[in-house]
């Protein structure tokens, strides 16, 4: 199943989408920033402010990261998903997935924090229902999740 030591299943850290966003290789549209953990929208939204929170930390699977580390990504879990709901949400979805036979397909741990509207009925990963017409509709979730983060 995994790969060599520090290689995992799909060939390691080098190759790892998540890590270059988390070190600023690849721009993404950040909702939260901290030392251990970043929170930025999907760019293939199942919804409109769609959210991944990611470790900067390289782990492929839950398994693999320390108890430390789930916590204080959870703790930004709960954070967005409580921005979300104050920025409109009727409900929220939090999904994880571990290892291609359970639909993970970024191999780096993450949460999706995904928003419901009340109207709108789950949809399927490859719906893309949630785009954005705009990146300025983009950056208005993006602003609206920052602000709903605030104390």
């Amino acid at each position: 199943m995994r790969g060599e030591a520090g290689m995992g299943y799909y060939g390691g850290v080098m190759n790892c989408v998540f890590c270059k966003i988390a070190q600023g290789q690849i721009p993404a549209v950040a909702v939260y920033e901290d030392a251990e953990v970043m929170a930025f929208l999907d760019v293939n939204p199942i919804e409109k402010g769609h959210v991944l929170v990611v470790p900067r930390q390289h782990y492929e699977v839950i398994m693999d990261a320390p108890e430390a580390v789930l916590q204080q990504v959870t703790c930004v879990v709960r954070k967005v998903a409580c921005a979300l709901m104050k920025s409109g949400a009727t409900g929220v979805n939090v999904q994880q997935n571990n290892y291609p036979a359970a639909g993970q397909v970024v191999p780096h741990l993450h949460f999706h924090v995904i928003p419901r509207y009340g109207q709108d009925a789950p949809r399927s990963w490859a719906s893309g229902a949630g785009r954005y017409a705009f990146d300025a509709e983009r950056d208005l979730y993006a602003q609206r999740i920052k602000e709903g983060m605030k104390p």
